[in-house]
């Protein structure tokens, strides 16, 4: 049982050195130099398959996709050619916010159900703007479906609820962290989808997401079997989820987003490790 900490493909955009944005090649060679096991992107198009393959198999990266069904049938072919290459997992943003109650459960369940059938691990994307619009709902998903396991990022329930400080939150919080199968690294302060958390990670804010997430993988430990794999992910976003500040001539992020990235990889090194030296016995024992 181990980890496998990914960088988001898509928080590669606009990355580069200062002059141009980095080239495909160039973004996966400082994914590699920077010490990430994978990456977590989009299926690729028919015209990109060789390249990506290629360069997934020299840098021996694992390979984890996102995908956005508003139907089963959305999700039948892509796993298809999921599977055929060699994706490590799917995770859904479901469409969309406005399906609630049975028919979202059942939604959710037919998507299960062709996950299922392909033979390939599938998660749920705690999202906002997605059929797991809001905290509450989404427990309640959780508790109809004893099967669906989640993707947690829990950055979009903190900025939807300014915080989400009460006790009622952490409740709700601690229902889904059971059903980690993968977490994506972003910290929100309630008032912002992502804030630099400093080149050391010393925002206050942050501790609270760390301890989320630690509880996320001791979650996923208690039920883990012998090979199994976390996978982590650095999901730092491109403007207008990084927040920019405006020039005479265009507009520029305030932070450094690839040295954020490589700060919240060493977290969640950091938390893992934690984790997997715990006193508790039930840990204790999945590591004699």
């Amino acid at each position: 049982m181990k980890i496998d900490i990914q960088q988001s493909w898509w928080a590669m955009n606009g990355l580069g050195n200062g002059h141009r944005e980095w080239t495909m090649e160039e973004k996966f060679e400082k994914i590699a130099e920077a010490g990430f096991t994978g990456i977590m992107g989009e299926l690729p198009k028919e015209n990109e398959k060789v390249i990506w393959r290629r360069l997934l198999d020299e840098y021996q990266f694992s390979f984890g996709i996102h995908s956005f069904p508003s139907r089963s049938e959305d999700l039948q072919q892509l796993l298809v050619e999921a599977k055929e290459f060699g994706v490590q997992y799917v995770s859904s943003q479901v469409m969309d916010d406005f399906i609630i109650g049975e028919e979202a459960v059942q939604l959710l369940k037919n998507l299960l159900d062709e996950a299922k059938k392909a033979n390939i691990p599938y998660f749920v994307e705690t999202h906002r703007g997605r059929i797991t619009q809001d905290l509450i709902r989404t427990v309640n998903y959780v508790k109809e479906i004893p099967d669906l396991r989640l993707t947690i990022d829990l950055s979009h329930y903190v900025v939807a609820g300014e915080g989400c400080h009460s006790a009622k939150a952490e409740e709700c919080f601690d229902i889904l962290l059971k059903r980690t199968s993968s977490i994506h690294a972003r910290v929100s302060n309630g008032h912002q989808i992502q804030i630099d958390i400093g080149s050391d990670g010393s925002h206050p804010i942050t501790e609270r997401f760390v301890k989320w997430w630690e509880k996320g993988m001791s979650y996923w430990l208690q039920e883990a079997k012998q090979g199994d794999v976390l996978p982590l992910v650095c999901e730092l976003g491109p403007p207008d989820y990084s927040i920019t500040k405006q020039t005479s001539s265009d507009s520029k992020e305030i932070s450094d987003r690839w040295e954020q990235a490589i700060v919240f990889k060493r977290i969640l090194e950091g938390a893992w490790e934690r984790v997997v030296q715990s006193p508790y016995p039930l840990q204790s024992k999945l590591f004699t």
